[in-house]
């Protein structure tokens, strides 16, 4: 073994993996010399991981529930972005999610669960992905209801411009006027509170700047300047790229009503979605909102710029070739600093846990094997070029474990693929719930798996926003899809034709003969597993998926809206019939209901 090779060992590089098809790849010595110097590998000695023997008070691990949370029960999932409704403005709000909420207590539902809000780019309107985000600390302002604001001048409207019916009327999200429109009446609103808001709103939104301290200070700072230099943060010029206090006490001195209003709109957004959270407690949901964690930032976002020594610009997250992506995959997110996570005591992902855990009784954690070991390309190589890094697993577990108690919140890990041996018993003994999919959930003969061989502590469900709704899958119109695009779809219609075929034996054997969402809700009702997760897409015999990976322009990805209203929700889908299946499977949390 080289010199490289035995460094890149030393500090938890891997030099060689197997990829998803088998193959063994050897990591080229200019990968891991980028890698080195990226992570900031010394001619030292690698930090100590923290002490991951420590457990959280008499033994428990993560959060389990309340005592209000049946054994087993379900919930809802939206987009909620995609939620249509009589009154918002073409983009799903929070007072859409208050209004959820309430079909969800009627309904017997734990809770909802929803992609996630974190802070985006808010003003590119091509760049809709919530799993991109500039920040996993601060919240996207495009779930604002403006018109909920108590500054908001409500005769203003007409001001906005005619445009509200017709985003409302579209199929598809309309960001850039959905952006150009919040903007107009957040800064209204903004204005109204500065000339003549209450004493006790102005005190309520001192209160949250001086909880939020040098990070919102940061944050608003960084809206300002991407906004005023419209290049990535690298380029800004040098005093501003880094977030240097005494250069942002500096701007506060000229540009004071700005940062204020970014940080204006952050409060905002950090009320509502509390009163959200209040408002699942006051009903009765015992789980209340479920939140997606993002696997990663954006390179040239908030986070990065304001940890440059967790998030590596220079890195880029991605996986090795497999047999849907034959030549990589880069998800086009910022390299993790494992040095730098070891070094601060894991505190940047406990940052982030609680960032979602405020508003939240579930989050999941996209990508869980990234806890353990992430896949890190250097800019400008190939997919398939990357090489492993582990990371400080079960210090991240037990960090996980802790701000789970502290703030009363069920962990999930999203750890689908392939999982080193003992993985999942791992994320088990630390309490964290394993994720299922049932179109993945096959025997080695293509048969489908009985509801007793799912886990117990796990969340289920038929398919993810990566994958195809059962109206799409059942019809073969993701394959249709895909082949448009010139995208290999992985299958065969005969290989499809089997899985419809095998899926059909599977429900006939549990007493189901009529393949159809219904009957798959019922068979997924009898696992044994926590928590079934329903999607609206499946309520409402969508056939499009939400979001088709390996695509940006070619396919409406995130931007897709509910066929019907909020408002008509209950009488134009199968949640009716969905909560009458949770109830005879004794799922429902609806009082005196088992």
């Amino acid at each position: 073994m080289n010199r490289i090779h035995e460094q890149a060992a030393k500090w938890g590089i891997e030099t060689s993996h197997h990829d998803g098809l088998g193959r063994r790849w050897q990591v080229e010595p200019t990968v891991l010399a980028r890698i080195l110097e990226a992570i900031g590998a010394g001619a030292g000695e690698p930090p100590a991981a923290p002490d991951a023997s420590a457990q959280p008070p008499d033994g428990v691990r993560a959060f389990q529930g309340s005592d209000a949370l049946p054994q087993r029960s379900w919930a809802i999932a939206v987009q909620l972005y995609g939620v249509r409704s009589h009154r918002n403005w073409g983009h799903g709000d929070f007072t859409d999610l208050a209004n959820l909420i309430d079909i969800a207590s009627k309904l017997g539902a734990a809770g909802i669960g929803l992609n996630p809000l974190h802070a985006l780019f808010d003003d590119r309107p091509n760049e809709t992905s919530p799993y991109f985000p500039s920040s996993r600390l601060f919240l996207n302002p495009l779930y604002i209801d403006v018109e909920a604001i108590p500054e908001f001048p409500h005769d203003s409207v007409a001001e906005l411009g005619s445009a509200f019916e017709d985003m409302r009327k579209r199929e598809l999200v309309a960001y850039a006027g959905v952006a150009a429109a919040k903007s107009k009446g957040l800064r209204l609103a903004f204005k109204v509170l500065c000339k003549s808001g209450s004493d006790e709103r102005r005190r309520q939104f001192d209160d949250f700047q001086d909880r939020r301290g040098a990070l919102l200070d940061a944050f608003a700072a960084f809206e300002l300047l991407r906004r005023r230099f419209d290049k990535p943060w690298w380029e800004w010029p040098p005093e501003f790229q880094k977030p240097d206090r005494q250069v942002l006490n500096e701007l506060r001195s000229t540009d004071a009503d700005q940062l204020d209003y970014f940080a204006f709109v952050q409060w905002i957004a950090d009320q509502q979605l509390a009163a959200c959270r209040e408002k699942a407690q006051s009903v009765g949901l015992p789980i209340g909102l479920y939140l997606d964690l993002a696997v990663g930032v954006r390179a040239d976002g908030f986070d990065a710029w304001s940890n440059q020594h967790f998030i590596l610009p220079s890195l880029e997250i991605g996986a090795p070739p497999d047999q849907l992506n034959t030549q990589g995959q880069a998800w086009g997110l910022a390299g993790i600093n494992p040095v730098s996570l070891i070094e601060s005591g894991c505190e940047p992902f406990r940052q982030v846990m609680r960032a979602s855990m405020r508003y939240a009784g579930a989050i999941r954690i996209d990508h869980i094997l990234g806890l353990k070991r992430f896949y890190l390309i250097p800019r400008g190589f190939r997919a398939d070029q990357g090489a492993y890094v582990r990371f400080p697993f079960e210090a991240l577990l037990a960090a996980a474990a802790q701000e789970s108690i502290a703030n009363r919140c069920i962990v999930i890990g999203e750890d689908l693929g392939t999982v080193p041996p003992g993985f999942q018993d791992t994320l088990a003994h630390w309490g964290v719930w394993s994720f299922q999919v049932m179109l993945f959930q096959r025997a080695a003969d293509g048969g489908f798996v009985a509801p007793d061989h799912y886990r117990k502590n796990a969340l289920v469900t038929f398919a993810t926003h990566d994958l195809p709704t059962f109206a799409g899958w059942a019809s073969g119109h993701d394959l249709t899809v895909k082949r448009s695009l010139n995208i290999d779809p992985g299958e065969s219609d005969s290989d499809r034709a089997a899985a419809k075929d095998a899926l059909g034996r599977t429900m006939a054997w549990r007493g189901l003969p009529t393949l159809d969402f219904l009957s798959v809700t019922r068979f997924l009702a009898d696992t044994p597993s926590r928590l079934l997760m329903v999607s609206l897409e499946d309520a409402l015999g969508d056939i499009n998926q939400v979001n088709l990976p390996g695509t940006v322009e070619e396919h409406p990805n995130w931007r897709r809206r509910l066929a019907v209203p909020l408002e008509e929700l209950l009488n134009a889908s199968a949640l009716p019939a969905v909560a009458a299946v949770m109830d005879a499977a004794g799922r429902s949390s609806r009082p005196g209901e088992c």
